[in-house]
C-alpha cells in the first residue's frame, strides 16, 4: 500500500458559530509518508486533525479513509494525552489493546517508543515526556494505517523531540500514513515528505521542505514559514490539490 492515498480531505469547511476555522481545505496523505501541518496557533491545525481522525464532522466537504480490513482505522494522539493515573504503563496499553480485535504485543508496542523499561511504573509517576511517549504508543495500538498526531513533541527537550521524530519516521517506514501538526520545524525538515502551511483556515503552501525553502528563497523551514505568513499573497508554492487558497 505504500504510496497509495489512504486519507483524503476534499474542500473541507468548518466553523464554530460565526467563526470560520477551515475554509475549503483539501489534502491527500499517502501510506508510508509523513505529512506535517505547520502554521501559527489558531490557524485551524487541531480542528483539521480532529476531522481527519473522525472525531469531528466537518460542516462541508468530504473525508475519505481507505482502511478496509484494518483492526483499527485511525490512531490519534491529542495535544494533551491523559491516562488513568493509577494504571501502570503496561496496563494502559493493555486497556487500549482490549479495544481492538487482535492480539497486542504490549512489550513490542512500548519498545518501539522506548518505554519497555518502565512498563510497571504507574502513569502518575511518569514525566511529561514519558506521558507523551505513552500517548504515541497508544496511537499505534492495533497497527492503524492512519496515524494522526497533534503536537507530539510539544514542550519536550531537544533529545526527546529527536527521539519522537525517529519513532514517527519508523511508523511511516512501516507503511503508516502519518499526519501531524508540529511546531518542531527541525523535525519537520528532517522527516516530512510533505509540508502544508496552514494560515487563517486555508493552506498557503504545500510541498517538500526543500521545495518550500526554494520557493521562498530561504535555507530553513523557519525562515520559509516566516516568509509565507508575512507575505502570503506573494508566494506561489502550491501542491496543486483542489481547494487550497493562495
Amino acid at each position: 500500500m505504500s504510496g497509495e492515498v489512504v486519507l483524503a480531505l476534499e474542500d473541507v469547511r468548518h466553523a464554530f458559530g460565526d467563526v470560520a476555522v477551515l475554509d475549503g481545505v483539501s489534502l491527500d496523505v499517502k501510506a508510508g509518508s509523513v505529512t506535517c501541518l505547520l502554521g501559527p496557533n489558531g490557524s485551524g491545525k487541531s480542528t483539521l486533525l480532529s476531522i481527519a481522525a473522525g472525531l469531528r464532522t466537518p460542516d462541508d466537504g468530504a473525508v475519505t479513509r481507505r482502511t478496509a480490513g484494518a483492526a483499527r482505522s485511525v490512531g490519534y494522539l491529542p495535544q494533551r494525552p491523559a491516562f488513568r493515573p493509577q494504571f501502570t504503563v503496561a496496563e494502559t496499553i493493555a486497556f487500549y489493546g482490549s479495544l481492538v480485535p487482535m492480539e497486542i504485543d504490549e512489550t513490542a508496542t512500548l519498545g518501539q517508543v522506548g518505554l519497555d523499561g518502565v512498563a510497571d511504573r504507574q502513569v502518575e509517576n511518569l514525566s511529561g515526556g514519558m506521558v507523551r511517549l505513552l500517548g504515541l504508543a497508544q496511537a499505534t495500538v492495533g497497527s492503524p494505517p492512519i496515524v494522526v498526531l497533534d503536537e507530539p513533541a510539544s514542550g519536550l527537550d531537544p533529545q526527546l523531540r529527536h527521539h519522537i521524530a525517529d519513532v514517527i519516521a519508523d511508523l511511516a517506514a512501516n507503511g503508516a500514513a502519518v499526519l501531524m501538526a508540529t511546531h518542531d520545524l527541525g523535525a519537520a525538515e528532517r522527516i516530512a515528505d510533505e509540508v502544508r502551511v496552514l494560515d487563517d483556515g486555508a493552506f498557503v503552501a504545500g510541498g517538500s521542505p526543500a521545495a518550500i525553502e526554494a520557493e521562498t528563497g530561504t535555507d530553513l523551514l523557519e525562515g520559509a514559514i516566516d516568509a509565507l505568513i508575512d507575505r502570503e499573497d506573494a508566494i506561489g508554492v502550491r501542491s496543486g490539490t483542489a481547494g487550497d487558497r493562495g
